[in-house]
C-alpha cells in the first residue's frame, strides 16, 4: 500500500510542477489533444500506459 501512495504522490508532484512552470503550455497541449481523432488519443494513451509499466518494471528490476 505504501508503494501505491508513493507512486501517486510522485505523479501528483510531476503533474503539479507542469502546471506551476508552464500553465500556458498545458493549455496548448490540451488544444492539440482536442484536435486529434479519438483513435489517435487512444493510441497515445496506450503508449503512455505501456511506457509507465516498463518504467515500473525497470524500477523493480534494479531493486527499488
Amino acid at each position: 500500500m505504501a508503494w501505491i501512495l508513493l507512486a501517486l504522490g510522485l505523479v501528483m508532484m510531476v503533474e503539479g510542477l507542469a502546471y506551476v512552470l508552464a500553465p500556458s503550455l498545458i493549455e496548448k497541449v490540451l488544444e492539440v489533444l482536442r484536435s486529434l481523432p479519438e483513435a489517435a488519443r487512444r493510441q497515445f494513451g496506450a503508449l503512455v500506459l505501456v511506457s509507465g509499466l516498463i518504467l515500473v518494471w525497470l524500477a523493480f528490476f534494479i531493486g527499488l
